[in-house]
């Protein structure tokens, strides 16, 4: 399971890995239960590897967020997405110090935790996520 294969569906609860194509979409896979479905163009998704974060300086990527969390971790489960708003934004704060306080809100914090800590259920190598955008095309 690679961070570019999960998405997150507007509308549905946790994370779905891509499983295939299909004429109308992709095929995915809930991280939660399993359960594979077709995603049309009807629904909203959004690439966990597309999502950033905004700072003071500029958007941080939320693949070097989440393998910040994992190092502070070593891989195990962080904090519950469930603490509260001043114990989350603490937590975030030491993940990432110079988040905007303006723009990331206490529900932005929640839903990383909350992805976070499905990933780390899973098993994620959090470890191998590469700090930059891996180039494909050829010289």
């Amino acid at each position: 399971m690679e961070l570019k294969d999960i998405v997150s569906v507007n509308g549905k609860p946790g994370l779905f890995e891509i499983k295939a194509q299909s004429k109308g979409g992709i095929i995915v896979e809930s991280l939660l239960d399993g359960k594979k479905f077709p995603v049309t163009v009807t629904h909203n998704i959004s690439a966990l590897n597309e999502i950033a974060i905004y700072t003071y300086e500029e958007e941080v990527p939320l693949r070097i967020i989440l393998k910040s969390i994992g190092e502070k971790e070593e891989g195990k489960e962080a904090i519950s997405h469930k603490e509260s708003g001043k114990v989350l934004t603490s937590y975030f704060r030491e993940v990432l110090p110079n988040f905007d306080e303006e723009r990331v809100y206490t529900s932005n914090i929640k839903k990383v935790l909350q992805w976070y800590n499905l990933l780390a259920s899973k098993n994620f190598d959090f470890a191998a996520i590469k700090e930059e955008e891996e180039e494909t095309e050829e010289a």
